[in-house]
This record gives C-alpha cells, sequence and structure tokens, in this order.
C-alpha cells in the first residue's frame, strides 16, 4: 500500500496541493513574532516543529502500548489469582490429610498391637483379675478401699481434736470466711 493513498478509518482526507501551505506562507507563520526571516532559520523551524510531532507520536504510541500492556498484565493476574489461590489451598489441605492419615496409621498399629496382646491368654487372664476382680476358684480376693491416709488440709481441719457441736464448726467456718485471703 502506499504512503500517501488511502489512509486508515477515522483520518481526514488529504487537501488539494492547492490549498496547502507552501514553504513561504510556513516560514511567515513560524516568524510572526517577528524580526527577519531568513531561509535557514525557516528550515530550522520547521524541522523543529515536525521533529516535535514526530517526538509527540510516538510518546503517544509508548504510552498506548504501556497502558496496553498493563491492561494485559491485569488480565492476566485477574485470570491467574483465583486458580494460584486454589492451587495454594489445595496443597495446605493435602498437607493437613498427609499429616491425618500419618497419626491415624500410628492409632491403627497402636490398635492392632493391642488386639495381637488381647490374642494371648495371660494377658485376657490377667485383664479379667484387674479390671473385673476375678478370681479363680479357691483364691481369695481382697480390695484396699483407701491405701492411703490422707491428711485433712485447710484453715478449719488443721486440728486433730475430736470437734465439738455442730454450731461451733459452723461459727469458726464463719470466722474463717470474714477473714481476708492475704492475712490467713
Amino acid at each position: 500500500m502506499a504512503r500517501g493513498s488511502s489512509r486508515g478509518p477515522g483520518s481526514s482526507p488529504r487537501r488539494p496541493a492547492s490549498s496547502r501551505p507552501t514553504s513561504r506562507a510556513r516560514v511567515t507563520r513560524a516568524t510572526r513574532g517577528g524580526g527577519p526571516a531568513s531561509p535557514s532559520r525557516a528550515s530550522e523551524i520547521a524541522a523543529a516543529s515536525w521533529r516535535g510531532r514526530l517526538t509527540a507520536a510516538r510518546s503517544n504510541r509508548r504510552t498506548l502500548r504501556r497502558i496496553a500492556l498493563g491492561a494485559v498484565a491485569l488480565f492476566l493476574v485477574v485470570l491467574v489469582a483465583p486458580t494460584l489461590r486454589a492451587y495454594v489451598q489445595q496443597k495446605s489441605d493435602i498437607s493437613a490429610m498427609r499429616d491425618r492419615v500419618a497419626s491415624q496409621k500410628v492409632t491403627v498399629e497402636e490398635l492392632q498391637a493391642e488386639q495381637a496382646r488381647w490374642e494371648d491368654p495371660a494377658y485376657v487372664e490377667q485383664q479379667a483379675r484387674t479390671r473385673l476382680k476375678f478370681v479363680k476358684v479357691g483364691e481369695k480376693s481382697y480390695t484396699v478401699l483407701d491405701p492411703q491416709v490422707r491428711q485433712p488440709t485447710g484453715a478449719i481441719a488443721h486440728s486433730t481434736e475430736v470437734p465439738g457441736p455442730w454450731y461451733d464448726t459452723v461459727w469458726s467456718s464463719m470466722k474463717a470466711a470474714d477473714v481476708p485471703a492475704n492475712r490467713r
């Protein structure tokens, strides 16, 4: 496609050659501010104007490219973020399940060991004697109810004397209740 031929949509058609400003008209426009117009000065001004437009066009293209790249990056982040979050969540779920399976394996091994012990008749007999208080024919069973004698503790029961009447006990407990905790 030729450079000067049809342009894309939205571009204005080219002006006819008779309505285009000539270099002399450009010079006069560029030098309207005053002062003598020299052809070299006019060409410098025209070149600077052209470079300015070219730089502005390049700058606009760069800006548009950066905006487009940013939009694509944002789209990818929005698209990938939920998937990545689900991936991380599933990884942590898998790790938790592996830990749970490992602890359950330990429990299963313990239960299998206990089951193997229960298959031994000597272990069954021992458990029956201790748990259920079973005895063989002709044996006598003794049960100790309180193997250790406990000493009473507290402010009221610190003495080993025989308590008096009930109302003395109530009165002494009321007195002990009125005393603050730090003075006891």
